[in-house]
């Protein structure tokens, strides 16, 4: 077992699963927070990093009594090199670097991070990426021009960002059951609009006069929860049970040493003698009751160490679990959307609704609004009706024709655009909120996995990982399309989410089926 952090030891002596469950909670919504606080900032830049700022300069005619304006397109103020007239291909370019970087690093993270301490290897990704977002604000610090620099940057921090998601979803799943777990992690994954809407207002408060700390601000949050994530996260509640029982333990109490079989596996116990101080935890815990090192203590008995763990799934063998395939690739064209949304939105809104830079952004934060209350709804949904592919399939259905009113947001008024960010926010992320979280921790515990608890960082990564490829494709089609017309870039996300859509038909068939012959149940994916 990985040793209980130096911040949390004071506590242990409390023992209330309930309290530190609800600490976890908050603490990892809190981590994954800052790590997409610290993406926002590019999106609200792009803006500042070109734009139209010619000097109108007024030139005398022949006649004294007449003047007119004259421009002066080599006084704009665009921050070079993203002053020429490519400058789409080119910011596209930088998206497209960070989310290629993540994209590949994904499927390394959850290889990587089942095999190491999450605390350790989390507070380490968190404070590399403190340092590589600030790196970029430094550029406007000392006057960087070069774009090979600020795309060196961007790789360095999409490598290292993905370290965040494997972790932070192992540790959630490790400290909550099953139960009601599309509402809990509905509410949890609201951390990525946090993250978005904190990053606007931040980003857009220093954007105008001092673009340089639209980075390093976020930069430095994410490495100071870096440090909190240190001293505080606790991986397992087996952790804080064995610092618990070691702390408490009388030293002249008799030890017995019982070996017992769990799943074939020997494990350890520690059995006090008759009258010692009974002790009680709630084992409600992810992967159930037939894990390895969970027990329900009858007899005060306490599993202390496992002679021999299970090892850690395979990438081949993640792939051969029922549903993966199919909701990797439908989160492949979902996140497509979604980050297209995220990296190019407040552009869009700037040069369709002829808004400044900051008035954009806080603009696009409604749309990140919308996205936490549509994560909440597909979570609620799913868990009432036991659908969790018929729930992302409706709302992509849904999803297509609010794309095409929203296209049309130049010719709408403040009220109607504020809904449609706020309708488009929902349904866009509803889908890919529920598949990165309550759909991963189900796929990720199937019953063909046997309890095996390393399965679900791996099954995490390649499910974010395939989306990942889709999030870094989109901003960089967003770049390349929007050149010929904002319209071809709505073409593309419309046919991206009916893509969607279709992969999902399969698992959509079989849940309606299993609807018809068990009402109200939950259909179990079978083994391919």
């Amino acid at each position: 077992m990985a040793p209980v952090p130096p911040g949390i030891r004071f506590l242990t002596s409390f023992n209330r699963d309930q309290w530190y469950r609800a600490f976890t909670f908050g603490l990892t919504f809190l981590l994954y927070t800052s790590f997409h606080l610290s993406r926002k900032p590019i999106s609200i830049v792009k803006s500042e990093l070109h734009k139209n700022c010619s000097h109108v300069m007024e030139a005398p005619t022949e006649s004294s009594s007449s003047q007119r304006p004259v421009l002066h397109p080599e006084l704009d103020c665009s921050w070079k090199p993203f002053d020429r007239n490519n400058y789409k291909q080119l910011l596209g370019a930088m998206d497209y670097s960070f989310l290629c970087a993540y994209a590949i690093g994904m499927y390394l993270s959850g290889i990587i991070g089942e095999r190491l301490p999450i605390r350790l290897y989390l507070t380490v990704g968190m404070l590399t990426s403190g340092l590589f977002t600030c790196l970029f604000g430094l550029g406007y610090v000392y006057d960087v021009h070069s774009l090979g620099f600020y795309i060196f940057v961007q790789v360095a921090n999409g490598l290292v960002q993905t370290t965040g998601w494997p972790s932070v979803v192992t540790c959630i799943g490790n400290w909550f059951g099953k139960g009601r777990r599309g509402l809990i992690m509905g509410l949890w994954n609201s951390h990525t609009s946090v993250g978005n809407i904190l990053g606007s207002l931040i980003a857009g408060y220093y954007v105008s006069s001092n673009w340089g700390l639209s980075f390093i601000v976020p930069g430095v949050i994410i490495a100071a929860m870096g440090v909190i994530c240190f001293l505080f996260l606790i991986e397992h509640p087996n952790d804080l049970k064995i610092a618990s029982t070691q702390s408490s333990a009388p030293s002249n109490q008799k030890v017995h040493k019982n070996w017992n079989g769990v799943n074939g596996h020997k494990d350890l116990y520690l059995q006090y003698k008759p009258g010692a101080k009974a002790q009680s935890w709630d084992t409600e815990l992810l992967l159930g009751q037939d894990s390895i090192g969970v027990c329900v203590p009858v007899q005060q008995v306490v599993v202390v160490k496992s002679e021999a763990e299970p090892s850690a799934i395979s990438f081949m063998g993640a792939l051969r679990i029922p549903g993966v395939v199919e909701f990797s690739l439908c989160l492949l064209f979902a996140k497509l959307v979604s980050y297209t949304f995220l990296f190019w939105l407040p552009l869009y809104i700037t040069k369709a609704a002829h808004l400044d830079a900051k008035k954009a952004g806080d603009l696009s934060t409604l749309f990140d609004v919308g996205g936490i209350v549509g994560g909440i709804l597909a979570g609620v949904i799913s868990d009432k009706m036991g659908k969790r592919a018929t729930t992302c399939a409706v709302m992509l259905l849904l999803a297509a024709p609010t794309l095409y009113g929203f296209s049309m947001m130049s010719q709408f008024g403040l009220g109607p655009t504020i809904g449609m960010l706020l309708v488009c926010g929902g349904l866009v992320n509803g889908p890919y909120a529920l598949i990165t979280t309550a759909v991963s921790a189900d796929l990720g515990t199937h019953k063909s996995l046997k309890g095996n608890a390393r399965a679900l960082s791996t099954v995490t990564a390649i499910i974010d990982g395939t989306g990942s490829v889709g999030a870094a494709v989109g901003p960089l089609l967003a770049g390349l399309l929007s050149a010929q017309g904002w319209d071809q870039v709505f073409y593309m996300l419309m046919t991206a989410d009916f893509l969607a859509l279709l992969l999902l038909l399969r698992l959509v068939t079989k849940e309606l089926r299993s609807h018809r012959n068990r009402p109200g149940v939950a259909v179990e994916l079978k083994e391919h």
